[in-house]
């Protein structure tokens, strides 16, 4: 199966917040995220990047006042 770790960077490290991810969408500052049989759950950060290789989708959390 090829779902995915979502990773949220702060500073110099960085916090898994949902595993095994089936679905991730990008509208403005929130990213939708979903695994199978469950409904999405809404994230206030910008996309960073995507490893395939690893599985892993990295984050940006929203300063506030920040918008994308």
């Amino acid at each position: 199966m090829c779902q995915a770790k979502v990773l949220l960077q702060r500073g110099d490290g960085s916090e898994v917040i949902m595993e095994d991810v089936t679905f991730l969408k990008v509208e403005d500052d929130v990213v939708w995220l979903s695994r199978f049989f469950e409904p999405p759950v809404a994230v206030q950060a910008v996309f960073r990047e995507a490893d395939f290789l690893k599985h892993t989708v990295t984050l940006l959390p929203l300063d506030k006042g920040e918008r994308g």
